[in-house]
């Protein structure tokens, strides 16, 4: 109990949106998954194998959130919105962890990968913006940022900010010590564009260039 009174509490400082302990409890969806997890967790490490997998089907209905039971979550994470977030069998999340919505901790190949581990290991205080997917056997390290919709595959340096497909590191770990992060890791106006941004820009110019050429054609005839 005192451990999810300071998970609770741990939230309420996280979420702008939260009023209370009480509605944090009883609405969000990431919390009811977190306890579910914990149960199914725990006939997972007891060989009740079956029991386990049908408590993370029944988690999976009621919260949109899919967690493998055998998946290793530490103290006070918070799983925001939580809809769509996938965690595979071998993903460790460690304290003080926060994923939003559409979130994926991930394989890259079916097989055992490395020492039979197939998905990350998510370090203290890190943050994983909506949509990211960090995939395969790699580590992230403590207090990193994660941008919405970034596809992580390698080993990510603690106290970094991640952005893009394929990943990149927009700020060294060195000059981000002992910075204080919001509770949404990114909205740095430092950061570069999202590529979409960066396409629609390119197309725009384009655009304009061909309508400047016409103009030139035109009036030369």
């Amino acid at each position: 109990m005192h451990e999810l009174i300071n998970t609770l509490r741990s939230i309420k400082k996280r979420d702008p949106a939260a009023r209370s302990l009480i509605e944090i409890a009883l609405i969000y969806p990431g919390v009811r998954a977190i306890i579910f997890h914990r149960i199914a967790h725990w006939f997972w490490k007891h060989k009740l194998l079956f029991i386990a997998r049908l408590l993370s089907e029944i988690n999976k209905i009621l919260s949109g959130i899919e967690i493998h039971p055998a998946a290793q979550i530490g103290k006070r994470v918070f799983i925001d919105h939580g809809l769509g977030v996938v965690i595979g069998e071998t993903a460790e999340i460690h304290n003080d962890v926060t994923l939003y919505h559409g979130v994926t901790l991930g394989g890259l190949t079916p097989d055992n990968g490395i020492g039979g581990k197939r998905h990350p290991t998510i370090g203290n205080g890190t943050v994983i913006g909506a949509g990211a997917h960090v995939l395969g056997p790699i580590t992230i390290g403590e207090n990193v940022r994660i941008g919405a919709n970034t596809i992580v595959t390698k080993n990510i340096p603690k106290n970094s900010r991640v952005l893009g497909m394929p990943a990149k590191v927009v700020q060294p770990h060195d000059i981000m010590e002992n910075k204080e992060f919001t509770p949404y890791g990114i909205g740095n106006k430092k950061l570069p564009k999202p590529p979409h941004e960066m396409i629609e820009e390119l197309n725009t110019k384009v655009e304009e260039l061909t309508l400047e050429l016409k103009k030139i054609k035109d009036f030369e005839r």
